[in-house]
């Protein structure tokens, strides 16, 4: 059965010439659409309250600077990228290298450097602040984090995305290195009782003080 074709948007035409153009004026991008300069600029001041565009005056040899537009970084991220697909064939290819456990010293630099860059953050603090400065850092970092305190007085952390899935699914090394990761930022007893990468809802993790 043949799918019916997906209809482009103006919008979605205005970011692809912008992509594959660099930086345009109204006039360039509506001679491109035809459409009246100011229909294309009703979508550019939508798209600019979204954050994906960018605005450069450029002078002109004569007459007044000329406005020109361009993506932003949110506005880049509209169009498909195949990072993890890069990262996994990194991976497989240090595998194929002579030195031994090369993956996993690899995932424990990381996991050194993170420590480094949030120690501080965390420091001089109580343990529920500790708990909840971690959970908006990985929030941050896309993991769509909530932090809840038990009524034994500790705590659960919950993850309910993982940014590098498709790496957890093969390899076990970045899973564990978060786990060590998250006992020495707490500087507490760190289990992690559910994992997506073993097939769960959400990555959660029990926190309680060390005896």
């Amino acid at each position: 059965m043949k799918q019916p074709e997906r209809k482009v948007t103006t919008r979605q035409m205005l970011l692809t010439l912008l992509k594959t153009n660099g930086s345009m004026s109204v006039a360039q991008l509506a001679k491109e659409l035809g459409m009246t300069e100011m229909g294309v600029r009703r979508h550019l001041y939508a798209m600019q309250q979204e954050q994906l565009l960018v605005t450069d005056m450029v002078r002109q040899p004569m007459g007044r600077p000329l406005q020109m537009y361009r993506l932003s970084d949110n506005g880049n991220d509209r169009f498909p990228k195949q990072y993890h697909q890069l990262i996994l064939d990194l991976l497989k290819e240090m595998e194929s290298w002579q030195e031994e456990n090369g993956v996993q010293r690899l995932f424990e630099g990381r996991q050194h450097s993170l420590l480094q860059k949030y120690a501080p953050q965390l420091s001089q603090k109580s343990l529920d602040e500790r708990v909840q400065a971690l959970g908006g850092i990985q929030d941050m970092n896309g993991y769509m984090v909530e932090t809840e305190k038990t009524d034994d007085g500790n705590w659960l952390l919950h993850e309910y995305n993982c940014p590098i899935a498709q790496v957890t699914h093969l390899y076990k090394e970045p899973c564990a290195c978060e786990l060590a990761l998250f006992r020495d930022l707490l500087e507490a007893d760190v289990e992690r009782t559910e994992c997506l990468a073993e097939q769960g809802q959400r990555c959660t993790y029990r926190i309680k003080p060390r005896s």
